[in-house]
């Protein structure tokens, strides 16, 4: 339903996000696709490393992993529903999602890495989850600009307009 809601709102507002004036609006809603796959990957697998009792660099290692997974996964499903095929929707989520998907992961784990405690904290801990939480917004902050940047020049989410 929301990936709808982002389709219908991409498909409106088309022509304003592809040129040099890419608005805030549309790339706010471009890094809100980007941290649902980024948030999906990365608690999964801090959840897993965590639960798993491994050190801090496999856990960051998995959660980085699954979190460009995901951010694709979504992508592709968005562009292989639009009827691309599986080769041109991989480089359409390659060129939509890699510099989103890189700025968000830096950000959101070098938060987690320098809170104190954080990487030693359990599932069961407050803090786990807090950090994380905060890790996301905080890469949610500092993502949009650059999504608004890439946007702006018909670059990253911008290439997946056209498939909405």
């Amino acid at each position: 339903m929301r990936q709808e809601a982002h389709a219908s709102h991409v498909h409106h507002h088309h022509h304003e996000g592809m040129t040099g004036g890419g608005g805030w609006e549309t790339a706010v809603r471009a890094t809100l696709h980007c941290l649902t796959g980024c948030a999906i990957g990365e608690v999964l697998g801090m959840v897993i490393g965590t639960a798993l009792g491994w050190s801090a660099v496999p856990t960051l290692i998995l959660a980085i992993a699954l979190a460009f997974f995901f951010g694709y996964a979504l992508t592709l499903r968005g562009v292989l529903k639009a009827g691309l095929g599986l080769r041109d929707a991989v480089k359409v989520a390659l060129a939509a999602d890699t510099l989103s998907i890189a700025v968000m992961e830096l950000v959101d784990n070098g938060v987690i890495v320098l809170w104190p405690g954080a990487m030693d904290a359990g599932l069961g801990d407050p803090l786990f989850w807090w950090v994380l939480a905060i890790a996301l917004a905080v890469a949610f902050v500092a993502t949009t600009p650059v999504n608004k940047w890439m946007i702006g020049r018909g670059r990253g989410h911008a290439v997946v307009h056209q498939y909405h």
